[in-house]
Protein backbone atom coordinates (compact mmCIF):
# COMPACT_ATOMS: atom_id res chain seq x y z
CA UNK A 1 0.00 0.00 0.00
CA UNK A 2 1.55 3.32 -0.90
CA UNK A 3 1.92 5.65 2.10
CA UNK A 4 1.66 9.49 1.85
CA UNK A 5 5.11 9.96 3.48
CA UNK A 6 8.09 7.77 3.25
CA UNK A 7 9.44 8.16 6.67
CA UNK A 8 7.79 10.27 9.62
CA UNK A 9 9.06 10.60 13.22
CA UNK A 10 6.29 10.05 16.60
CA UNK A 11 7.13 13.35 19.43
CA UNK A 12 6.00 11.87 22.48
CA UNK A 13 4.39 14.26 25.38
CA UNK A 14 1.66 13.73 27.54
CA UNK A 15 0.50 10.67 26.30
CA UNK A 16 3.99 7.75 27.26
CA UNK A 17 1.73 4.34 25.78
CA UNK A 18 2.04 2.84 22.71
CA UNK A 19 -1.20 1.42 22.47
CA UNK A 20 -4.44 2.86 21.85
CA UNK A 21 -2.15 6.09 20.64
CA UNK A 22 -3.62 8.42 17.92
CA UNK A 23 -0.41 9.94 16.90
CA UNK A 24 1.66 6.94 16.86
CA UNK A 25 -1.22 5.18 15.22
CA UNK A 26 -1.54 7.73 12.42
CA UNK A 27 1.90 8.11 11.86
CA UNK A 28 2.43 4.11 11.26
CA UNK A 29 -0.67 4.55 9.43
CA UNK A 30 0.68 7.37 6.83
CA UNK A 31 4.70 6.41 6.72
CA UNK A 32 6.73 3.56 5.38
CA UNK A 33 8.98 3.66 8.76
CA UNK A 34 8.09 5.03 11.58
CA UNK A 35 10.50 6.71 14.52
CA UNK A 36 10.20 8.00 17.81
CA UNK A 37 10.86 10.68 19.77
CA UNK A 38 10.89 12.20 23.65
CA UNK A 39 12.47 15.45 24.22
CA UNK A 40 13.22 16.17 28.31
CA UNK A 41 12.44 20.18 27.49
CA UNK A 42 14.73 22.16 29.29
CA UNK A 43 11.90 25.12 29.11
CA UNK A 44 9.96 22.60 31.52
CA UNK A 45 12.76 21.16 33.76
CA UNK A 46 15.17 24.06 34.71
CA UNK A 47 12.23 25.71 36.89
CA UNK A 48 11.88 22.63 38.59
CA UNK A 49 13.10 21.41 42.26
CA UNK A 50 15.42 19.17 42.01
CA UNK A 51 13.69 16.08 43.22
CA UNK A 52 10.73 16.00 41.71
CA UNK A 53 8.07 12.88 41.37
CA UNK A 54 6.84 13.96 38.14
CA UNK A 55 10.62 13.92 36.41
CA UNK A 56 11.16 10.46 37.94
CA UNK A 57 7.66 9.62 36.99
CA UNK A 58 7.69 10.40 33.21
CA UNK A 59 11.48 8.84 32.93
CA UNK A 60 10.34 5.77 34.64
CA UNK A 61 7.44 5.79 32.09
CA UNK A 62 9.95 5.95 29.33
CA UNK A 63 11.68 2.82 29.92
CA UNK A 64 8.55 1.20 30.10
CA UNK A 65 7.17 2.83 26.37
CA UNK A 66 10.74 2.44 24.91
CA UNK A 67 9.92 -1.65 25.50
CA UNK A 68 6.66 -1.38 24.53
CA UNK A 69 8.16 0.00 20.90
CA UNK A 70 10.82 -2.55 20.70
CA UNK A 71 7.79 -5.20 21.68
CA UNK A 72 5.80 -4.10 19.17
CA UNK A 73 8.71 -3.84 16.31
CA UNK A 74 9.45 -7.40 16.81
CA UNK A 75 13.28 -5.93 17.31
CA UNK A 76 15.37 -4.39 19.68
CA UNK A 77 16.85 -1.86 17.13
CA UNK A 78 13.44 0.32 17.60
CA UNK A 79 12.18 2.12 20.38
CA UNK A 80 12.45 5.39 21.87
CA UNK A 81 15.53 8.33 21.02
CA UNK A 82 15.62 10.74 24.04
CA UNK A 83 16.62 14.07 24.04
CA UNK A 84 17.53 16.58 26.19
CA UNK A 85 17.38 20.49 25.24
CA UNK A 86 14.73 22.49 24.08
CA UNK A 87 11.69 21.13 21.64
CA UNK A 88 11.97 24.01 19.53
CA UNK A 89 16.18 22.40 18.52
CA UNK A 90 15.15 19.04 19.33
CA UNK A 91 12.91 18.31 17.31
CA UNK A 92 13.62 20.16 14.34
CA UNK A 93 17.27 18.86 14.61
CA UNK A 94 16.31 15.28 14.70
CA UNK A 95 13.80 15.27 12.04
CA UNK A 96 16.01 16.69 9.30
CA UNK A 97 19.21 14.15 10.70
CA UNK A 98 16.86 11.40 10.26
CA UNK A 99 15.14 12.57 6.61
CA UNK A 100 11.34 12.33 8.04
CA UNK A 101 8.83 14.20 5.63
CA UNK A 102 6.48 14.84 8.50
CA UNK A 103 6.56 14.71 12.75
CA UNK A 104 3.52 13.52 14.46
CA UNK A 105 2.15 14.33 17.82
CA UNK A 106 -1.14 14.62 20.09
CA UNK A 107 -2.61 18.01 21.18
CA UNK A 108 -1.59 20.02 24.10
CA UNK A 109 -3.87 22.92 24.71
CA UNK A 110 -1.88 24.69 27.70
CA UNK A 111 -1.34 28.03 26.21
CA UNK A 112 2.43 27.59 27.09
CA UNK A 113 2.70 24.48 25.20
CA UNK A 114 0.81 26.03 21.90
CA UNK A 115 3.42 28.44 21.76
CA UNK A 116 6.13 25.74 21.75
CA UNK A 117 4.21 23.88 19.06
CA UNK A 118 4.08 27.11 16.84
CA UNK A 119 8.19 27.51 17.66
CA UNK A 120 8.68 23.75 16.64
CA UNK A 121 5.84 24.37 13.55
CA UNK A 122 8.09 26.90 12.58
CA UNK A 123 10.85 25.30 13.21
CA UNK A 124 10.17 22.46 10.57
CA UNK A 125 8.49 24.13 8.01
CA UNK A 126 11.51 26.13 7.46
CA UNK A 127 13.15 22.59 6.55
CA UNK A 128 9.90 21.67 4.35
CA UNK A 129 9.12 19.26 6.89
CA UNK A 130 5.44 19.26 8.16
CA UNK A 131 3.37 18.95 11.85
CA UNK A 132 0.45 17.04 12.36
CA UNK A 133 -1.48 16.79 15.28
CA UNK A 134 -4.02 15.00 16.72
CA UNK A 135 -6.59 14.76 19.46
CA UNK A 136 -5.85 11.75 22.52
CA UNK A 137 -6.02 13.46 25.63
CA UNK A 138 -9.29 13.72 26.00
CA UNK A 139 -12.48 12.12 24.29
CA UNK A 140 -14.27 15.59 22.96
CA UNK A 141 -11.98 19.07 22.80
CA UNK A 142 -11.82 22.45 22.03
CA UNK A 143 -15.16 23.14 19.93
CA UNK A 144 -16.75 19.15 19.50
CA UNK A 145 -19.37 19.69 22.11
CA UNK A 146 -20.75 23.13 21.47
CA UNK A 147 -24.40 24.47 22.82
CA UNK A 148 -27.13 25.16 19.96
CA UNK A 149 -26.17 28.31 19.76
CA UNK A 150 -22.84 27.32 18.27
CA UNK A 151 -20.99 28.74 21.87
CA UNK A 152 -18.27 27.04 24.09
CA UNK A 153 -20.12 25.76 27.13
CA UNK A 154 -19.54 27.27 30.70
CA UNK A 155 -21.64 25.07 32.80
CA UNK A 156 -21.16 21.76 33.62
CA UNK A 157 -24.45 20.36 33.53
CA UNK A 158 -25.73 20.87 30.01
CA UNK A 159 -22.48 20.02 29.06
CA UNK A 160 -22.36 16.69 30.56
CA UNK A 161 -26.06 16.05 28.89
CA UNK A 162 -24.44 17.12 25.35
CA UNK A 163 -21.39 15.11 25.64
CA UNK A 164 -23.50 11.65 26.64
CA UNK A 165 -25.78 12.15 23.98
CA UNK A 166 -22.68 12.49 21.05
CA UNK A 167 -20.75 9.99 22.32
CA UNK A 168 -20.76 6.69 20.67
CA UNK A 169 -18.71 3.72 20.30
CA UNK A 170 -16.32 5.69 17.49
CA UNK A 171 -15.56 8.21 19.54
CA UNK A 172 -14.26 5.13 22.60
CA UNK A 173 -12.83 3.23 20.36
CA UNK A 174 -9.19 2.03 20.62
CA UNK A 175 -6.94 3.24 17.82
CA UNK A 176 -5.48 -0.05 16.08
CA UNK A 177 -1.95 0.48 16.35
CA UNK A 178 -0.38 -2.81 16.47
CA UNK A 179 -2.27 -3.38 12.90
CA UNK A 180 0.66 -1.03 11.54
CA UNK A 181 3.47 -1.67 14.03
CA UNK A 182 5.60 -3.40 11.27
CA UNK A 183 6.36 0.26 10.24
CA UNK A 184 8.57 0.93 13.49
CA UNK A 185 11.78 2.13 11.86
CA UNK A 186 15.52 1.10 13.16
CA UNK A 187 17.22 3.52 15.26
CA UNK A 188 20.22 5.02 14.19
CA UNK A 189 22.90 3.47 15.80
CA UNK A 190 24.18 6.33 17.86
CA UNK A 191 20.58 6.57 19.52
CA UNK A 192 20.44 2.70 20.41
CA UNK A 193 20.88 3.95 23.89
CA UNK A 194 18.76 3.87 27.28
CA UNK A 195 16.66 6.35 28.77
CA UNK A 196 18.83 8.53 30.31
CA UNK A 197 19.24 8.00 34.21
CA UNK A 198 17.60 10.82 36.38
CA UNK A 199 21.05 11.79 37.39
CA UNK A 200 21.92 12.39 33.65
CA UNK A 201 19.08 14.64 33.69
CA UNK A 202 20.63 16.44 36.62
CA UNK A 203 17.82 15.10 38.95
CA UNK A 204 17.75 13.28 42.12
CA UNK A 205 15.60 10.15 42.93
CA UNK A 206 12.62 10.90 44.96
CA UNK A 207 10.01 8.70 47.55
CA UNK A 208 8.19 7.89 44.31
CA UNK A 209 8.37 3.97 45.03
CA UNK A 210 8.06 4.24 48.84
CA UNK A 211 4.59 5.56 47.93
CA UNK A 212 4.12 2.91 45.85
CA UNK A 213 3.77 4.52 43.00
CA UNK A 214 4.48 2.44 40.09
CA UNK A 215 5.25 4.87 36.55
CA UNK A 216 4.43 3.20 33.17
CA UNK A 217 1.12 1.71 30.85
CA UNK A 218 2.30 -1.52 32.62
CA UNK A 219 1.14 -0.61 36.22
CA UNK A 220 -2.46 0.54 34.76
CA UNK A 221 -3.99 -3.20 34.52
CA UNK A 222 -3.22 -3.77 38.62
CA UNK A 223 -4.81 -0.36 39.22
CA UNK A 224 -8.18 -1.08 37.36
CA UNK A 225 -8.30 -4.88 38.66
CA UNK A 226 -8.66 -2.82 42.28
CA UNK A 227 -10.66 -0.58 40.81
CA UNK A 228 -13.40 -1.90 39.12
CA UNK A 229 -15.00 -3.97 41.89
CA UNK A 230 -15.09 -1.11 43.67
CA UNK A 231 -16.66 1.35 41.41
CA UNK A 232 -20.03 0.48 42.62
CA UNK A 233 -19.69 2.28 45.87
CA UNK A 234 -17.58 5.10 43.98
CA UNK A 235 -20.34 7.67 44.76
CA UNK A 236 -19.99 7.23 48.62
CA UNK A 237 -16.64 5.76 49.51
CA UNK A 238 -14.77 8.74 47.28
CA UNK A 239 -15.72 11.79 49.82
CA UNK A 240 -13.67 9.96 52.81
CA UNK A 241 -9.95 10.73 52.55
CA UNK A 242 -9.33 7.75 55.15
CA UNK A 243 -11.30 4.93 52.76
CA UNK A 244 -10.24 3.65 49.68
CA UNK A 245 -12.56 5.11 47.45
CA UNK A 246 -10.52 6.80 44.34
CA UNK A 247 -9.36 4.84 41.25
CA UNK A 248 -6.03 6.11 41.55
CA UNK A 249 -5.11 6.47 38.30
CA UNK A 250 -4.78 10.73 37.66
CA UNK A 251 -1.05 10.62 37.46
CA UNK A 252 -1.67 7.88 34.89
CA UNK A 253 -4.34 9.85 32.94
CA UNK A 254 -1.79 13.29 33.68
CA UNK A 255 0.92 11.81 31.71
CA UNK A 256 -1.19 9.44 29.22
CA UNK A 257 0.03 6.03 30.33
CA UNK A 258 -3.42 5.39 30.32
CA UNK A 259 -6.02 5.70 27.27
CA UNK A 260 -8.69 7.71 28.51
CA UNK A 261 -10.85 6.09 25.60
CA UNK A 262 -10.25 2.82 27.12
CA UNK A 263 -11.64 4.59 31.20
CA UNK A 264 -14.57 6.21 29.87
CA UNK A 265 -15.31 3.06 27.67
CA UNK A 266 -15.63 1.04 30.75
CA UNK A 267 -17.37 3.67 32.96
CA UNK A 268 -20.07 4.30 30.33
CA UNK A 269 -20.45 0.32 29.54
CA UNK A 270 -20.82 -0.22 33.62
CA UNK A 271 -23.42 3.37 33.49
CA UNK A 272 -25.56 1.70 31.35
CA UNK A 273 -25.61 -1.76 32.93
CA UNK A 274 -27.07 0.81 36.05
CA UNK A 275 -23.55 1.02 38.40
CA UNK A 276 -24.22 4.00 40.20
CA UNK A 277 -20.58 4.44 41.35
CA UNK A 278 -19.25 3.90 37.39
CA UNK A 279 -21.85 7.00 36.54
CA UNK A 280 -20.66 9.04 38.60
CA UNK A 281 -16.80 8.16 38.06
CA UNK A 282 -18.02 8.67 34.42
CA UNK A 283 -19.07 12.08 35.13
CA UNK A 284 -15.46 12.90 36.79
CA UNK A 285 -14.11 12.01 33.17
CA UNK A 286 -16.51 14.29 32.07
CA UNK A 287 -15.22 17.27 34.42
CA UNK A 288 -11.82 16.57 32.65
CA UNK A 289 -13.18 17.28 29.65
CA UNK A 290 -14.80 20.00 30.37
CA UNK A 291 -11.93 22.11 31.41
CA UNK A 292 -9.81 21.15 28.62
CA UNK A 293 -12.53 22.84 26.66
CA UNK A 294 -12.50 25.57 29.04
CA UNK A 295 -9.03 26.33 28.42
CA UNK A 296 -9.15 25.80 25.10
CA UNK A 297 -11.77 28.00 24.27
CA UNK A 298 -11.56 30.80 27.47
CA UNK A 299 -7.20 30.76 27.65
CA UNK A 300 -7.41 33.98 29.61
CA UNK A 301 -8.84 31.86 32.80
CA UNK A 302 -5.38 30.20 32.63
CA UNK A 303 -4.31 33.67 34.69
CA UNK A 304 -7.45 35.28 34.94
CA UNK A 305 -10.66 35.36 36.83
CA UNK A 306 -13.16 33.40 34.79
CA UNK A 307 -15.52 35.89 35.49
CA UNK A 308 -13.56 39.46 35.10
CA UNK A 309 -15.56 40.77 37.83
CA UNK A 310 -13.85 39.10 40.18
CA UNK A 311 -10.42 40.72 39.47
CA UNK A 312 -12.17 43.37 41.32
CA UNK A 313 -11.69 41.53 44.59
CA UNK A 314 -8.99 42.77 47.32
CA UNK A 315 -7.14 39.48 48.95
CA UNK A 316 -4.96 39.84 51.83
CA UNK A 317 -1.86 41.43 51.16
CA UNK A 318 2.08 42.21 52.45
CA UNK A 319 3.83 40.16 55.25
CA UNK A 320 0.03 39.53 56.82
CA UNK A 321 -1.15 37.27 53.36
CA UNK A 322 2.24 35.87 53.17
CA UNK A 323 2.24 35.05 56.80
CA UNK A 324 -1.11 33.28 56.22
CA UNK A 325 -0.04 31.46 53.07
CA UNK A 326 3.26 30.18 54.81
CA UNK A 327 1.21 28.90 57.34
CA UNK A 328 -1.35 26.84 55.16
CA UNK A 329 1.69 25.39 53.27
CA UNK A 330 3.35 24.24 55.84
CA UNK A 331 0.20 22.82 57.34
CA UNK A 332 0.08 25.36 60.45
CA UNK A 333 -3.11 26.45 59.93
CA UNK A 334 -4.66 24.65 63.51
CA UNK A 335 -7.49 23.16 61.42
CA UNK A 336 -6.39 19.71 61.58
CA UNK A 337 -7.97 18.13 58.56
CA UNK A 338 -6.40 21.24 56.51
CA UNK A 339 -3.26 20.69 58.07
CA UNK A 340 -3.25 16.78 57.45
CA UNK A 341 -4.69 17.39 54.18
CA UNK A 342 -1.40 19.69 53.51
CA UNK A 343 0.68 17.46 54.69
CA UNK A 344 -0.44 14.95 52.09
CA UNK A 345 -0.05 16.90 49.58
CA UNK A 346 4.17 17.83 50.65
CA UNK A 347 4.59 14.71 52.14
CA UNK A 348 3.46 12.36 49.06
CA UNK A 349 2.67 14.91 45.95
CA UNK A 350 -1.04 13.70 45.79
CA UNK A 351 -4.16 15.04 47.82
CA UNK A 352 -7.88 13.50 48.46
CA UNK A 353 -10.24 15.57 45.53
CA UNK A 354 -12.74 16.27 48.80
CA UNK A 355 -9.17 17.42 50.35
CA UNK A 356 -8.30 19.59 47.70
CA UNK A 357 -11.79 21.63 47.74
CA UNK A 358 -11.60 22.14 51.67
CA UNK A 359 -8.53 23.48 51.83
CA UNK A 360 -8.58 25.85 48.40
CA UNK A 361 -11.86 27.22 50.16
CA UNK A 362 -10.08 27.54 53.46
CA UNK A 363 -7.30 29.65 51.76
CA UNK A 364 -9.53 32.03 49.64
CA UNK A 365 -12.41 31.96 52.02
CA UNK A 366 -10.86 31.86 55.59
CA UNK A 367 -7.76 33.57 55.15
CA UNK A 368 -8.35 35.68 52.16
CA UNK A 369 -5.90 34.50 49.93
CA UNK A 370 -5.90 35.21 46.11
CA UNK A 371 -6.58 31.70 44.67
CA UNK A 372 -4.00 31.93 42.37
CA UNK A 373 -1.17 31.54 44.86
CA UNK A 374 -3.02 28.23 45.96
CA UNK A 375 -2.96 26.87 42.04
CA UNK A 376 0.84 27.74 41.81
CA UNK A 377 1.08 25.69 45.19
CA UNK A 378 -0.74 22.55 43.72
CA UNK A 379 0.85 23.46 40.58
CA UNK A 380 4.29 22.39 42.36
CA UNK A 381 3.57 19.67 44.24
CA UNK A 382 0.85 17.57 42.69
CA UNK A 383 1.92 14.53 40.61
CA UNK A 384 -1.30 14.71 38.85
CA UNK A 385 -1.14 18.50 38.53
CA UNK A 386 -2.63 19.57 35.11
CA UNK A 387 -3.33 22.85 34.59
CA UNK A 388 -6.87 22.92 33.31
CA UNK A 389 -8.26 20.90 35.89
CA UNK A 390 -6.39 22.74 38.70
CA UNK A 391 -7.17 25.77 37.42
CA UNK A 392 -11.17 24.99 37.25
CA UNK A 393 -10.65 23.39 40.78
CA UNK A 394 -9.16 26.50 42.10
CA UNK A 395 -11.76 28.78 40.62
CA UNK A 396 -14.52 26.80 41.60
CA UNK A 397 -13.57 27.06 45.17
CA UNK A 398 -13.06 30.72 44.77
CA UNK A 399 -16.22 31.46 42.63
CA UNK A 400 -14.53 33.13 40.12
CA UNK A 401 -15.12 30.25 37.70
CA UNK A 402 -17.40 28.79 35.38
CA UNK A 403 -20.19 26.75 37.03
CA UNK A 404 -18.35 27.59 40.52
CA UNK A 405 -19.67 27.51 44.16
CA UNK A 406 -21.67 30.45 44.98
CA UNK A 407 -19.85 32.96 46.50
CA UNK A 408 -21.37 32.69 50.08
CA UNK A 409 -21.36 29.00 50.00
CA UNK A 410 -17.92 28.65 52.60
CA UNK A 411 -17.03 25.02 53.56
CA UNK A 412 -16.60 24.79 57.54
CA UNK A 413 -13.72 23.04 57.97
CA UNK A 414 -14.49 21.46 61.81
CA UNK A 415 -17.59 20.32 60.18
CA UNK A 416 -16.30 19.00 56.96
CA UNK A 417 -13.71 17.12 59.27
CA UNK A 418 -16.59 15.62 61.69
CA UNK A 419 -18.78 14.70 58.31
CA UNK A 420 -15.75 13.12 56.07
CA UNK A 421 -13.25 11.82 58.52
CA UNK A 422 -15.64 11.29 61.50
CA UNK A 423 -13.07 8.65 63.61
CA UNK A 424 -10.01 11.05 62.50
CA UNK A 425 -8.06 8.14 60.74
CA UNK A 426 -7.12 10.48 57.87
CA UNK A 427 -5.71 13.08 60.64
CA UNK A 428 -3.99 10.90 62.76
CA UNK A 429 -1.98 9.53 59.61
CA UNK A 430 -0.64 12.62 58.72
CA UNK A 431 -1.19 14.40 62.16
CA UNK A 432 0.68 11.89 64.54
CA UNK A 433 0.64 14.74 67.57
CA UNK A 434 -2.74 14.60 67.71
CA UNK A 435 -3.52 10.81 67.69
CA UNK A 436 -4.29 10.89 71.41
CA UNK A 437 -6.90 13.16 71.17
CA UNK A 438 -10.75 11.42 71.62
CA UNK A 439 -12.51 11.78 68.27
CA UNK A 440 -14.46 14.48 69.48
CA UNK A 441 -11.96 16.92 70.24
CA UNK A 442 -9.51 15.85 67.46
CA UNK A 443 -11.80 18.04 64.93
CA UNK A 444 -11.53 21.16 66.70
CA UNK A 445 -8.77 20.90 69.44
CA UNK A 446 -8.83 24.38 71.09
CA UNK A 447 -12.47 23.72 71.90
CA UNK A 448 -11.73 20.69 73.79
CA UNK A 449 -11.69 20.02 77.60
CA UNK A 450 -8.86 20.30 79.30
CA UNK A 451 -9.16 17.44 81.00
CA UNK A 452 -9.27 15.61 77.43
CA UNK A 453 -5.86 17.70 76.49
CA UNK A 454 -3.84 16.83 80.11
CA UNK A 455 -5.08 12.81 78.85
CA UNK A 456 -3.77 12.58 75.98
CA UNK A 457 -0.83 14.43 77.29
CA UNK A 458 -1.42 17.25 74.69
CA UNK A 459 -0.35 21.05 74.94
CA UNK A 460 -2.05 23.80 72.95
CA UNK A 461 -0.15 25.94 71.57
CA UNK A 462 2.73 23.93 71.99
CA UNK A 463 1.91 20.22 70.39
CA UNK A 464 -0.06 22.09 67.64
CA UNK A 465 -0.73 25.75 66.93
CA UNK A 466 -3.83 27.53 68.02
CA UNK A 467 -6.17 28.33 65.03
CA UNK A 468 -5.07 31.56 62.99
CA UNK A 469 -8.20 32.50 62.35
CA UNK A 470 -11.75 32.03 63.68
CA UNK A 471 -13.96 30.69 61.14
CA UNK A 472 -16.89 32.74 61.76
CA UNK A 473 -15.17 35.50 61.65
CA UNK A 474 -13.18 35.04 58.38
CA UNK A 475 -16.86 33.64 56.64
CA UNK A 476 -18.16 37.29 57.91
CA UNK A 477 -15.09 39.30 56.46
CA UNK A 478 -15.16 37.00 53.07
CA UNK A 479 -18.78 38.04 52.42
CA UNK A 480 -18.07 41.47 52.94
CA UNK A 481 -14.66 41.14 50.17
CA UNK A 482 -17.00 39.55 47.75
CA UNK A 483 -19.66 41.69 47.95
CA UNK A 484 -17.66 44.35 45.33
CA UNK A 485 -18.31 41.19 43.01
CA UNK A 486 -22.30 40.93 43.83
CA UNK A 487 -22.88 44.60 44.52
CA UNK A 488 -25.09 43.50 47.09
CA UNK A 489 -24.79 43.92 51.05
CA UNK A 490 -24.28 40.22 52.69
Amino acid sequence: MNKAFSSGLVWFRRDLRAADNAALFHALKNCGKVHAVFVFDTDILTPLPRADRRVEFIRESLVDLDAQLRQLAGHKAAGLIVRHGTAKEAIAQLAQQLGVQAVFANHDDEPQSLARDAQVRGALADRGIALHTHKDHVVFERQEVMTQMGRPYSVFTPYKNAWLKKVDSDDLQAYPVESHASALARRPEADRQPVPTLADLGFEKTNLQALNIHPGSAAVPALLADFWPRIDHYDHARNFPAVKGPSYLSVHLRFGTVSIRQLAREALALTQAGSHGASIWLSELIWRDFYAQIMANFPHAMAKSFKPDYDAIAWEHGPHAHKLFDAWCQGRTGYPLVDAAMAQINQTGYMHNRLRMVVASFLVKDLGVDWRWGERYFAQHLNDFDLSANNGGWQWASSSGCDAQPYFRIFNPVSQSEKFDPEGKFIRRYLPQLAALPNAALHAPWAAKPMELAAAGFQLGKDYPMPIVQHDEARAKTLLRYAVVKKVAP
